[in-house]
């Protein structure tokens, strides 16, 4: 019989090795540049959001093209505004970066996100938003498909 610890210790160096030669190391790094961003910087360029959703929502691009998969957007929207019923094609990881928002799932409970805050929601989950804080809400956002927004017609938040 085989000593375990010795079968321990080969399949251990294995992995390692296995490791140690990925193609993924291989690989030369990207020529694209790294990237930093604040939701404050001038340079960023907001643009309009859907007519459906509140006057004073804005979309600044981060990263990527919003027609392509993997988009980064920081989304505002100002303070004390109702987000309506919507939906994604994309499931959306979600940030808030400033403000308090409420944001509800269909068939889940309303959650509450301060700054730091980290949701998921999941494609087609169509879902609804406060911004109950003063001040605008920003939320950084990541879509793995193209963005879009698509509104739930005669349905709202409290129906």
């Amino acid at each position: 019989m085989l000593n375990q610890a010795l079968i321990r210790r080969s399949l251990g160096a294995a992995l390692l090795l296995s490791l140690a030669g990925s193609p993924a190391r291989a690989q030369a790094p990207s020529p694209e540049a790294a990237l930093t961003q604040t939701a404050g910087d001038a340079k960023l360029k907001w643009g309009p959001c859907p007519p459906f959703l509140p006057k004073g929502c804005a979309i600044a691009v981060l990263h990527g093209d919003p027609a392509k998969d993997n988009l980064d957007v920081f989304f505002k929207v100002p303070g004390k505004s109702n987000i309506p019923l919507h939906w994604h094609s994309s499931p959306e990881r979600m940030i808030l970066v400033a403000g308090k928002l409420q944001i509800t799932y269909d068939g889940q409970k309303t959650a509450v996100l301060t700054p730091g805050s980290y949701a998921y929601g999941p494609a087609k989950r169509a879902h609804s938003g406060y911004c109950a804080s003063a001040a605008p809400c920003i939320l950084f956002i990541a879509f793995e498909s193209p963005l879009d927004a698509v509104p739930v017609e005669g349905k709202t938040k409290q129906d």
